[in-house]
């Protein structure tokens, strides 16, 4: 029990049992201070960009950001709001409100927990790349459509949820385009890049922040900013609250929380990854899962939005010199005194800034170049791309996570099927690409004797549900029924349920023909797995062999002895 538990423990709580250094709390001060800076425009933007008020986006940075650094897995990664759930939230917002936004979250923190606690860490971190870029690739481009509205200004309402929709919008106002937004957002995507360029130590998106308010106020710019389309915001956080619920909603929102669970622990995992190539540590993948299940139900209660690893704030923390969880925490705590203390001066950002900072986003997201490239790909793995990228863009977020990890699925148990063999002995020389491994086995079955009357077969390769079909058919296939039939099994790692029914169902069609089936090469691992099915009981133990040429010679007894009866009959 302590040693199931230990698998859970936080990274700050290990941290803090193995001595923390005086000499990193400057460092990590510095960090969190220097990544405040950075989360506090992008968190307001993409909680507007959600459909929700800025200050939700704050209330994540600090509950989450403070939440995902003490319980998660990762020696240094930063939580918070993230573009990856800015679909998905949008949509949910439109669709149930903030109140189902809210109650979507609290279930998907939930999932995130069970998802941890039943070790799924390691599982979804195989989700194909192709369905990871394609559904990045289609929210990066639905965030860039999303701010059209605010970069150029338009007088526009609430936006509509489909993508085809706000371009034919777009085009319809285009005549009534803000050259003052146009230019304040123009200018606000200038700095960041230069920043990043020129001088990568000093946060661009808060230079453009600055930029922007004081262009705005100092020119009597006729921008919409926070103030004039929000009002204010508060100064502090909010009373902690569960949301109102039903059964009948929380039914209808399982798919939506599903999808927020499985996001949130897709990019807090790869963030992770990122962080531990960055730093040499090592993260513990679920306990990250259920550090981010709690952070997710703590942004609920204080009035927040779904939370994740951030790339970015991460990757910035790690440069601005992060040794520990602690620059995370600090993070959390700086955004949250920017809020007490400079609030009447944060509603000053115009929104044609904060469009501007999620283009850049947005194109750091697209991932062109990659995108491209699996373009080059295997034709399945272009179809699962696209498909996902288009469900993304044309449908809906939720449909397109779902359909692209069950076609990767799919194609997956293809390939492994075509990669599983079932052949007779005459072919086994022939499994090699280039026709030599038979040469080079020894225990090859064209280098064994084989008897009169035994045949010979063997499965190369995972034996499971996508290749079982294939044994049913063998014996169909043999001119002459043999007296014994061996089944090699030398190369086959595992065996699952389907796998196992169509042994059982060759086993008894052995049986009617008057066939002795026989196992060679069966490894412990597989010889325990059968043996929990009852299948070596049912077959004889006798009969199950670790290797062909103990195999051969119990087939050549059966096959002497049978003639003998014959003969004496």
């Amino acid at each position: 029990m302590r040693s199931f538990w230990g698998e859970f423990v936080p990274k700050s709580w290990i941290v803090w049992k193995e001595g923390y250094p005086r000499a990193h709390f400057m460092p990590d001060l510095f960090a969190g201070l220097t990544v405040a800076i950075v989360a506090l425009p992008l968190a307001m933007a993409f909680a507007i960009a959600s459909g929700v008020e800025p200050q939700r986006g704050l209330y994540t940075a600090i509950v989450a950001g403070i939440l995902v650094s003490l319980f998660g897995g990762s020696r240094v990664q930063i939580g918070g709001p993230t573009g990856a759930f800015v679909v998905i939230i949008y949509d949910i917002v439109m669709r149930h409100g903030y109140e189902g936004l809210a109650l979507a979250t609290l279930m998907a923190g939930f999932f995130l927990i069970l998802m941890g606690f039943f070790r799924f860490g390691a599982i979804i971190k195989y989700i194909p790349y192709p369905v990871i870029t394609g559904f990045t690739s289609g929210i990066a481009l639905i965030i860039f459509t999303s701010q059209i509205k605010d970069f150029l200004g338009l007088p526009l309402g609430v936006l509509p949820s489909d993508f085809l929709q706000k371009w034919a919008l777009y085009a319809k106002e285009i005549g009534n385009v803000s050259l003052e937004s146009l230019a304040v957002g123009g200018v606000s995507i200038l700095l960041i890049i230069g920043c990043k360029r020129f001088a990568p130590k000093i946060p661009g998106p808060i230079v453009a922040v600055i930029f922007g308010a004081v262009a705005v106020q100092m020119l009597h710019l006729p921008i919409e900013t926070i103030e004039s389309r929000f009002g204010m915001i508060p100064s502090t956080l909010p009373t902690p609250s569960l949301p109102a619920w039903s059964f009948e909603q929380a039914k209808a929102l399982v798919p939506d929380a599903l999808t927020i669970a499985l996001l949130a622990a897709i990019e807090s995992l790869l963030c992770a990854v990122v962080a531990d190539g960055m730093t040499g540590y090592r993260h513990r993948s679920n306990t990250e899962l259920i550090g981010q299940g709690i952070a997710n139900l703590g942004s609920v209660f204080f009035g927040g939005i779904p939370a994740t690893g951030a790339i970015a704030r991460t990757a910035t923390s790690i440069k601005s010199g992060a040794k520990s969880p602690l620059a995370g925490i600090l993070h959390g705590i700086f955004v949250w005194l920017f809020m007490f203390f400079l609030a009447s001066l944060i509603v000053k950002i115009p929104l044609a800034t904060l469009a501007g900072i999620l283009i850049v986003v947005a194109w750091n997201m697209s991932e062109i170049e990659h995108f491209r490239g699996l373009l080059k790909a295997p034709r399945s793995d272009v179809a699962v791309l696209l498909s996902t990228f288009l469900l993304t863009v044309l449908v809906d977020l939720t449909v397109a996570v779902q359909v692209g990890v069950v076609l990767a699925a799919i194609l997956f148990i293809k390939r492994i099927s075509e990669v599983t063999e079932i052949k007779e002995r005459r072919l086994d020389e022939e499994w090699s690409g280039d026709g030599l491994e038979g040469m080079d086995d020894p225990d090859a079955t064209s280098k064994k004797v084989v008897p009169l009357g035994v045949e010979i077969y063997e499965i190369n390769g995972p034996f499971f549900f996508g290749v079982a079909d294939r044994l049913k058919g063998v014996l169909d296939v043999i001119e002459e029924t043999p007296k014994v039939f061996i089944l090699r099994m030398r190369r086959v790692p595992v065996i699952d349920a389907t796998g196992m029914h169509a042994l059982w169902e060759f086993q008894e069609s052995c049986e009617k023909r008057g066939t002795i089936l026989l196992l060679s090469g069966v490894s412990d691992r597989l010889y325990g797995a059968l043996n929990r099915f009852g299948f070596i009981e049912a077959l004889g133990e006798e009969r199950v062999f670790d290797h062909i040429d103990k195999a051969l010679a119990y087939a050549k007894l059966l096959v002497e002895t049978a003639e003998e009866r014959g003969r004496e009959s």
